[in-house]
């Protein structure tokens, strides 16, 4: 059945992504089922992102722009939307992360955001019981390009040892994690410390945090509660971060140490390494 549903383009970007879908397709003289075969999907999908129901992925938008000549229209449109899938509190800090020129992180129970794998962030988000769980996992993985992207950030993750054992999404989701973690080793601006139990009492015991440098615009520093989280270029607070991090970086072990301990624990806690590349 035909969805014809109207939006108002004004309403979110969603919106403004499937009015704009349905204007360019009714233009070509196509229906959903035509363009559907067109972009090798069913005309349902179509109608869905036509409506609003459903989240278009970036690949699906490259398709469409290639089948209906827009010159790129769609994929500049997909950011936008995906983005807007986020929490509304954290879509502040998401555009700074994006222009961060250097993203420094801390993480006490979890693997860092932009090194998760996708059934792993989907796991971690279905914890906070959402209703459009596919949407925000869509999101997290868009967030992730800018650690491939043509000038991406320098990232230094520290993650506590206690993300290695914590099992998220089963064993398997775990020895795929780890090993994706491990895959890191070869990536020229990503760096992962492991802080490891032996370390005892540390610099920042009371949470994590993420603390982005730019190149024009002063740091900050992200915390996250139960709840939202909190964005600050505090310059008393920038400090503090700073010296509590390097204190962070001579007590995790160093970068080849703490590969050799994430592949111990997945080889001895979820297996083997034969999901290693």
């Amino acid at each position: 059945m035909v969805n014809i549903r109207n939006l108002d383009p004004s309403a979110s970007p969603l919106d403004y992504y499937g009015s704009e879908l349905r204007r360019l397709r009714e233009e070509a003289k196509l229906n959903q089922q035509q363009l559907g075969d067109v972009l090798f999907c069913t005309a349902s999908l179509v109608g869905q992102i036509e409506t609003a129901k459903k989240v278009p992925t970036r690949q699906f938008s490259e398709r469409l722009d290639a089948a209906l000549l827009t010159g790129g229209h769609f994929s500049r449109l997909a950011g936008l939307v995906l983005r807007s899938q986020l929490p509304t509190w954290f879509q502040p800090y998401a555009e700074m992360e994006a222009r961060a020129t250097y993203i420094s992180t801390y993480q006490a129970q979890l693997v860092y955001g932009l090194l998760q794998t996708e059934d792993y962030a989907r796991a971690v988000l279905a914890t906070g019981l959402p209703d459009g769980l596919d949407e925000l996992v869509a999101a997290r993985m868009d967030r992730q390009r800018i650690v491939s992207g043509a000038n991406p950030p320098l990232i230094w993750a520290i993650l506590d040892e206690a993300a290695l054992y914590r099992s998220v999404g089963g064993r398997a989701v775990m020895r795929n994690q780890l090993a994706y973690l491990l895959g890191f080793r070869r990536h020229r601006r990503v760096c992962v410390q492991v802080l490891p139990f032996e370390a005892g009492e540390h610099a920042s015991l009371i949470c994590s945090f993420n603390w982005l440098r730019f190149h024009d615009d002063p740091d900050v520093v992200y915390t996250e509660d139960v709840i939202s989280g909190h964005t600050t270029a505090n310059p008393d607070t920038v400090k503090e971060a700073a010296l509590r991090y390097a204190h962070l970086q001579a007590a995790a072990l160093s970068v080849e140490d703490s590969a050799e301990l994430i592949l111990r624990v997945m080889e001895e806690r979820y297996g083997d390494q034969r999901a290693v590349a």
